[in-house]
C-alpha cells in the first residue's frame, strides 16, 4: 500500500477568517499529522452576545495520538485567534516565529496557562524536521511582520502554503520577501501551492507601505489641530509610520487601546520599533497643546468597544475630540463594516470634525496580494496545481479561472472539510468530506452553532421573552393572580395584557387537578402553549416561555 499526502481545510476555504489547515502523510488509518493556523472570525449581530467564531477542531481532534504539532504563520488573529480555545485539546508542541511567539505567550498567559515548554520559536528563514514532514519558514511581506510561507517536504514531494503575502518592495519594518527562495523552490519542484485568494479580483498590484507612509506624512503636515489615527494595531509598519509623522511634524505620540499597546510592547521586545520616539501616556498627553499631538488608536472598524468609538462618543476617559481635529482612518473597510463605520464617520463630521478615509484620500495599502503579485508567484513557484484557500466562493472561483489562464495544470477548489489527495496519482483530487462546522465562542464557551443557548438567544432577540410564575396552595388552588413577568414583547398595555393572561392561565388551570404534582409538567407545557399562542395573536411574537410552579 502506498503512503499519500492528503490536506483538509476545516476553516478559511470560502471564508476569509477562521483559518484552519490539516496535512497528513502516511498510510491509510495510519497518517501523522500537522496543523497550520487557528484562527477566529468575528461573529455579527445575527449571533447576539457572541464576539468570536472558530472552527470545530473535531475531526483533527480525533487524530491527535498522531498529532506532531501546530505551526502558526502569523500572528493575525484569523490565524491565532483561537490557539488557547483548541490547543488544550491537543497539548501538543506549538511552532512560531519570535513576533508571533510573543503574542501567542501573552494571550496563554491572559488564560493563566504556562505554554513555555510547548512553545518553540522558529527563527526567521529556518527549518523544523517533524517526520514526514520537513517545514521549511519562508519570509513573505504582509500587513503585519514576521508573515511566514512554508514549504512542506514529505517523501512524496513539496507542498507550498503561502500563508497571507503581498510583494511589498519596501515593507519599512522586518525583512523583504525572500523571491529569491521562493523562485529556487520552484526550480526543485511543487506538487501543489495552497494559496491566498483575498485579492484576486483586484488588478495591479496592493502597493507598498512606504508609499502609505509618504502620503500620510504629507496629510498630516497640513493639519493644524489634534490628530486621531485609528488602524489596525498588528500592523507595525503602519505603527511606525505614525511614528515617523509623529517626529517629523514635530508632534508627541500617545497609543490608545489595550491591543495597540500590546503589539508595540510585542514588537519592542523582538527587536522592532527601536528608533522610535517614546509615546506618551494618555493621560499625559491631556496636557499637550493639540496642535502638538498625534494619538494612534484601536477601533478602526468601528467596534462598540474599540478606543475610537469611545472617543466619538465622549466616553473615553482620557482622549477628547473637538471640532477643527482630523481623524484619520487608516485600514481597509472590512465587508459587513459599513453600516457601523458610516455611522461613526457621520457622527464625527456632525461634531465638525475632518474625517480622512481610503475613500477620500492614500491612507492604506492591502496586505494581500492584487492580480500583479499573484502573477510574479506563478511564475517563481510553477505548481503543478494549486489550491485557493483565504477568500469567499467568488474569490476562489475567480483564483481557479486566473490559475487556469497562467497555464497551471491542475487547479482544484475546496470548501471546508474538504479531504484533497495530494499524492499518489497524477493530479491532486478531492475524494472524502471530513466533518467540520464552527465554535461560537460564548461567554468564554465554545458552543455548537446548533446549542441551547445560541438558539434560545436568538429567539430571545427576535420575539423576547415571557416569564409565568404560579404559587399553589397544598389545597391544589392558585394562590392570588399568577405573577406575569415579560422583556422584549412589544406590549402597549401592560395591566391589560397582564390580566388578560391571567385569563387564559385561569381558563387551563381548570382543567387540571392542581393538588396532583404528577400534572405539574403536563399543566406546564399546556401553559406554555396556552401563553405564547396568546402572545402570538396580541403581538405578533412567539416569545421563549417559561412557567414556574411553586407549591406552598
Amino acid at each position: 500500500m502506498k503512503d499519500e499526502l492528503l490536506y483538509c481545510p476545516l476553516g478559511g476555504a470560502g471564508e476569509i477568517g477562521m483559518n484552519m489547515n490539516l496535512f497528513g502523510y502516511g498510510q491509510e488509518d495510519d497518517h501523522k499529522w500537522i496543523m497550520v493556523d487557528v484562527g477566529v472570525t468575528f461573529a455579527d449581530d445575527s449571533i447576539p452576545g457572541v464576539d468570536l467564531i472558530y472552527p470545530d477542531p473535531g475531526y483533527a481532534e480525533d487524530k491527535k495520538d498522531n498529532f506532531l504539532g501546530i505551526i502558526l504563520t502569523h500572528a493575525h488573529e484569523d490565524h491565532i485567534g483561537a490557539i488557547t480555545h483548541v490547543w488544550p485539546k491537543f497539548k501538543c508542541k506549538i511552532y512560531a516565529t519570535p513576533f508571533t511567539a510573543a503574542l501567542v505567550t501573552e494571550k496563554f498567559r491572559e488564560k493563566k496557562i504556562d505554554i513555555t515548554s510547548y512553545l518553540q520559536i522558529v527563527q526567521l528563514g529556518s527549518t523544523i524536521n517533524l517526520k514526514p514532514f520537513k517545514i521549511e519558514f519562508i519570509t513573505m511581506t504582509h500587513s503585519i511582520v514576521e508573515p511566514n510561507g512554508l514549504r512542506i517536504e514529505t517523501p512524496a514531494g513539496s507542498i507550498l502554503h503561502t500563508g497571507d503575502w503581498k510583494c511589498d518592495p519596501n515593507p519599512l519594518v522586518g525583512d523583504n520577501m525572500n523571491s529569491k527562495r521562493l523562485i529556487e523552490i520552484g526550480k526543485e519542484g511543487v506538487l501543489t501551492m495552497i494559496c491566498d485568494s483575498t485579492n484576486v479580483l483586484s488588478v495591479g498590484r496592493s502597493g507598498s507601505e512606504k508609499d502609505v507612509r509618504d502620503s500620510m506624512l504629507k496629510i498630516i503636515e497640513k493639519q493644524k489641530k489634534r490628530v486621531i489615527v485609528t488602524s489596525f494595531a498588528s500592523n507595525v509598519a503602519r505603527m511606525e509610520t505614525i511614528f515617523y509623522c509623529a517626529e517629523k511634524t514635530g508632534r508627541n505620540i500617545s497609543l490608545v487601546g489595550r491591543s495597540m499597546h500590546r503589539i508595540y510592547k510585542a514588537a519592542k521586545q523582538c527587536g522592532y520599533l527601536s528608533d522610535v520616539i517614546e509615546p506618551i501616556d494618555p493621560r499625559d498627553a491631556k496636557n499637550i497643546s493639540s496642535e502638538k499631538i498625534i494619538y494612534l488608536c484601536t477601533g478602526s472598524q468601528g467596534e462598540p468597544m474599540g478606543a475610537m468609538n469611545r472617543i466619538s462618543n465622549y466616553i473615553h476617559p482620557d482622549v477628547f475630540v473637538e471640532a477643527g481635529d482630523t481623524v484619520i482612518f487608516s485600514s481597509k473597510i472590512i465587508p459587513g463594516n459599513e453600516k457601523k463605520l458610516y455611522k461613526l464617520h457621520n457622527q464625527l463630521v456632525r461634531e465638525g470634525i475632518n474625517v480622512i478615509s481610503e475613500e477620500t484620500d492614500f491612507v492604506h495599502v492591502s496586505g494581500h496580494p492584487n492580480r500583479d503579485d499573484l502573477k510574479d508567484m506563478y511564475e517563481w513557484i510553477k505548481p503543478n496545481s494549486i489550491i485557493p484557500v483565504h477568500g469567499e466562493q467568488r474569490h476562489m472561483l475567480e483564483h481557479i479561472d486566473f490559475a487556469k489562464k497562467l497555464n497551471v495544470p491542475h487547479p482544484i477548489k475546496v470548501e471546508n472539510g474538504d479531504i484533497v489527495r495530494i499524492f499518489p496519482g497524477d493530479s491532486p483530487e478531492v475524494f472524502d468530506k471530513a466533518p467540520y462546522g464552527k465554535i461560537f465562542l460564548d461567554g468564554n464557551i465554545g458552543v455548537e452553532e446548533e446549542s441551547k443557548s445560541i438558539k434560545e438567544r436568538r429567539n430571545i432577540s427576535q420575539n423576547g421573552h415571557l416569564d409565568i410564575t404560579l404559587i399553589i396552595t397544598t389545597q391544589g388552588n392558585i394562590h392570588n393572580t399568577p405573577i406575569v413577568n415579560f422583556m422584549g414583547i412589544p406590549i402597549l398595555n401592560t395591566e391589560e395584557f397582564k390580566i388578560s393572561i391571567q385569563d387564559e392561565i385561569d381558563k387551563i388551570a381548570k382543567s387540571f387537578s392542581l393538588n396532583n404534582k404528577k400534572q405539574d409538567e403536563n399543566f406546564k407545557d399546556a401553559l406554555k402553549v396556552t401563553c405564547r399562542k396568546f402572545t402570538k395573536e396580541k403581538t405578533g411574537k412567539r416569545p421563549i416561555t417559561n412557567i414556574n410552579l411553586v407549591r406552598i
